[in-house]
């Protein structure tokens, strides 16, 4: 019942994912065409941003079915990191949309244009109600996907835009502030670029298998050291499977091995408990051994 529970909350999702990713095409579709005819940088700047989420959203949907496939010959540990790995190419992607609208921008400063403003309002306005609609579709699964909540980041980012934008388009009418434009552009693209730097540390962390930052390795060593029996631990590694998955190896010095199935039960079961480590591989050596000990 648990496992049926779970494959229909995953096809949900997925149905979720599959209409925003259709929404957010639609919407960079009529963004980008409203754009050329309006003649407005930050509208086809805004619609560049949103077409990165769309294809964010596509990516974790297609990360999302490779990390459900079980462990194999091939990939023993799974296949959960297809997200992480997901998660790092959209990032670079939006550092690349980030640079090529600073390029575009600054451009647009020795080379100004007539923008349409009632075009910028009116398209703006529609991509705003539709970052909404998208944001709230992929709320529930940001809370546990590094994918999902960076999608999730930028629909809200979007719409902060899409509001900017039409803030712009109301100033050229009322005004004539034409460089309204150009300025929303390097605000957006400067946003763009703070998200995928914000997060990339961390999704490179993972790639990295770098410990933790929930999980002191001193810590750990003090709490494997105080279970009975124990003398020493050391050559201890512990790092991240995914995002939600970490594994810890160790060498325990233990007094005698006669003891060795109860202490590494109690050793499994505090890792588990205390540091939720379900994985975890412990190599056992004798105090009086030169050299380890099988």
């Amino acid at each position: 019942m648990a496992h049926n529970h779970h494959h229909d909350l995953d096809a949900m999702g997925d149905r979720k994912l599959g209409w925003a990713i259709a929404i957010n095409m639609l919407l960079t579709l009529a963004q980008i065409i409203g754009g050329i005819i309006s003649g407005s940088l930050a509208l086809i700047a805004d619609a560049l941003h949103n077409f990165s989420d769309a294809a964010s959203l596509l990516i974790a949907w297609v990360a999302r079915k490779i990390g459900r496939q079980p462990a194999d010959h091939f990939k023993t540990f799974g296949y959960k990191r297809a997200e992480v790995i997901a998660a790092l190419v959209n990032l670079i992607t939006l550092v690349i949309v980030g640079l090529y609208l600073i390029y575009e921008a600054i451009w647009r400063v020795f080379e100004p244009q007539v923008i349409e403003g009632w075009m910028v309002v009116i398209v703006a306005s529609i991509a705003l109600l539709i970052d909404v609609v998208t944001a709230l579709l992929t709320y529930r699964m940001s809370k546990n996907s590094m994918n999902i909540r960076a999608a999730f980041l930028h629909n809200v980012s979007d719409a902060l835009a899409s509001l900017g934008v039409m803030i712009a388009g109301t100033l050229i009418i009322l005004y004539d502030w034409y460089w309204t434009d150009t300025a929303l552009t390097l605000l957006i693209a400067a946003y763009v670029l703070y998200q995928a730097t914000s997060m990339l540390p961390k999704t490179i962390h993972i790639l990295m298998q770098g410990t933790p930052d929930t999980i002191s390795i001193e810590e750990v060593v003090r709490v494997m050291e105080s279970v009975g029996g124990v003398k020493n631990v050391h050559h201890l590694h512990l790092w991240q499977l995914d995002e939600h998955s970490n594994a810890l190896e160790a060498h325990v010095v233990i007094e005698d091995f006669n003891h060795i199935d109860a202490i590494k039960k109690a050793l499994k079961e505090i890792l588990r408990t205390q540091f939720n480590l379900t994985h975890s591989t412990l190599e056992f050596e004798i105090t009086h051994c030169q050299e380890v000990c099988y």
